[in-house]
């Protein structure tokens, strides 16, 4: 039995850590902190949850990521990608649900890494992560707009195509100072990385329109623009860690929800650290990270919080500021507790429409809208999964487009598989020349003996592969006396290929034929022996060289 699969990162890269690293990664942890500051806020304020818990999650969930995680420079905390579910979730079932759903996802997570999946779940098919990527983006724009305008509408729908018909319905009740206050935010979130690349432009426009929104109060009698303080009470105290009650309805009617929290963020956390890899030139340990991850998602709630994954955007700003191990994540988590215990009350200030600004920057930057239109020029069948893929997430939810989206590759993938297999007939002679199963000393070609076929089976012989004998069997006009199936270039055989080639067999001895296999490699053959493919056929009609199943078919011919 293989041991666990548990290497936390943090504990490797402490044993010979000095000075200079800390610097690096003290300097990393500050500003990465101050950059997961506004992002914080507006996740868990566009999630359906107050912004304290953006900021208590991107706290405990950061540390615990940075911890126990299997990448030196992950970034944990609330992400863009999780607006969509978790806002779903408490629309459902209430903060209550969403916390149970949170915790349920933490332990799929963890059973993943246990499981050493890591490794397959970075296998997923690129249509399926841009797809609902992209339809991720357009439904996190989507529900900006209200306080991107400062749009008066009582109740938003939740639905994607009735929340436009809102919009275009109250499009007059659009607040212009509000409007002012989004668009400059982002502009200046935009214009900021051309005079540094160290200060966030979030954080730039969350200061710069607070302080003007202030001045517009306070001066010119501007009291039109929502603040947070105007939606929510602000509470800068932490937590205490709280159970919720937990009962098996509840559990079975959370599994869906907490199954695409856990796969979305498995999807984004290994894509990060993926990405992370290629920068640093190390290798993160996918099933740690894994477990990791869980692991965050298990204590994010029990303080409050929402659900976390690795960020992209976090973790590359890590690198960028020479942060190399987990202490800078452990720094950023620290910075922002400190924040959120001595600062939190300012947050109160900040106007809706500039966070809507940020997220709308956000949604932007997870739109991969290149990607997407690349992609389109790809195959049809993988067009087909983007499209449906991207447009599940934005007309229904994320639960439906993840859940169709691995069904429909799954599919594919059958479909693709099968078709790498190829079963045809051999006429008249065989060409050594082409890779064949033997020693062919001089000769060039095999003769084959009258009354015998012979079939090559070009690929891994399962689901699909035996059926196609039925296609191609007899192609001679008569009823041969041997049937030679030439296995050299199976690798692997599964129990459908199993099922279909006994079949083929039986068949084939009712109708007289007897059949003879050639090349079978190593690994083939004792799956056959296990099944008793030797009684079946014979010991000595199971060969490992054409030219011995050739010999043994002119003496079955001769008898």
């Amino acid at each position: 039995m293989k041991t666990l699969d548990f290497k936390p990162k943090f504990f490797s890269a402490i044993k010979n850590y000095d000075r200079k690293t800390f610097v690096a990664d003290l300097m990393a942890g500050l500003i990465v902190g101050i950059v997961a500051l506004p992002l914080a806020i507006a996740f868990g304020i566009a999630s359906g949850v107050s912004p304290e818990k953006g900021i208590i999650t991107a706290i405990v969930a950061g540390l615990f990521i940075s911890l126990f995680g299997g990448s030196k420079v992950q970034i944990g905390g609330p992400t863009g990608a999780f607006i969509v579910i978790v806002y779903g979730i408490i629309q459902q079932y209430g903060i209550q649900g969403l916390t149970v759903a949170t915790l349920m996802a933490g332990v799929f997570l963890i059973l993943l890494g246990v499981l050493r999946l890591g490794t397959i779940i970075k296998y997923i098919p690129y249509p399926i992560v841009v797809g609902f990527t992209s339809g991720i983006a357009v439904t996190i724009f989507t529900t900006q707009v209200k306080d991107l305008l400062g749009m008066q509408i009582d109740q938003v729908p939740s639905d994607f195509v009735e929340k436009w018909g809102a919009y275009i319905y109250n499009i007059g009740s659009i607040d212009w100072w509000s409007a002012l206050v989004g668009i400059v935010s982002v502009f200046i979130i935009a214009i900021t990385p051309r005079f540094s690349k160290k200060i966030p432009g979030s954080l730039v426009a969350i200061i710069v329109m607070t302080v003007a929104v202030l001045l517009l109060k306070q001066y010119a009698g501007v009291t039109s623009i929502e603040t947070i303080g105007d939606r929510f009470s602000i509470n800068s105290t932490l937590p205490g860690a709280v159970v919720p009650e937990l009962s098996w309805e509840t559990i079975k009617g959370l599994v869906g929800p907490a199954v695409t929290i856990a796969v979305l963020g498995a999807i984004e956390s290994l894509l990060s650290a993926t990405v992370a890899d290629g920068v640093i030139g190390d290798h993160h340990n996918s099933n740690t990270e894994l477990i990791g991850q869980g692991i965050a998602n298990i204590a994010s709630p029990l303080f409050g919080g929402i659900p976390a994954t690795g960020a992209i955007a976090r973790t590359m700003t890590n690198i960028n500021n020479g942060g190399r191990t987990p202490v800078a994540g452990i720094v950023h988590a620290v910075v922002l507790l400190l924040i959120f215990l001595f600062l939190m009350p300012l947050a109160q200030y900040i106007p809706m429409a500039c966070l809507a600004g940020v997220l709308v920057v956000v949604s932007y930057g997870m739109s991969g809208w290149r990607s997407f239109l690349a992609m389109m020029r790809n195959p049809k069948s993988d067009v087909t999964v983007l499209l449906l893929t991207f447009f599940l997430t934005i007309i229904f939810d994320l639960t439906i487009a993840i859940e169709f989206g691995l069904v429909c590759a799954c599919l594919l993938f059958m479909r693709r598989m099968a078709e790498t297999t190829e079963v045809r007939a051999v006429l008249d002679e065989i060409d050594l020349n082409e890779d064949a199963d033997m020693e062919r000393g001089n000769l060039e070609h095999l003769t084959i003996p009258e009354h015998v076929e012979v079939y090559e089976i070009n690929g891994p012989y399962f689901f699909g592969a035996g059926n196609r004998f039925e296609d191609i069997v007899a192609p001679f006009g008569h009823k041969p006396k041997v049937r030679i199936i030439r296995m050299r270039k199976v690798p692997f055989i599964d129990s459908t290929g199993l099922h279909n080639l006994e079949n083929m067999c039986l068949t084939s001895q009712k109708e007289g034929i007897t059949v003879v296999l050639s090349g079978v490699n190593e690994k083939v053959d004792a799956v056959l022996r296990r099944n008793n493919f030797d009684a079946l056929l014979g010991k000595e009609n199971i060969c490992n060289h054409i030219d011995l199943a050739l010999a043994r078919a002119r003496e079955i011919v001769e008898a």
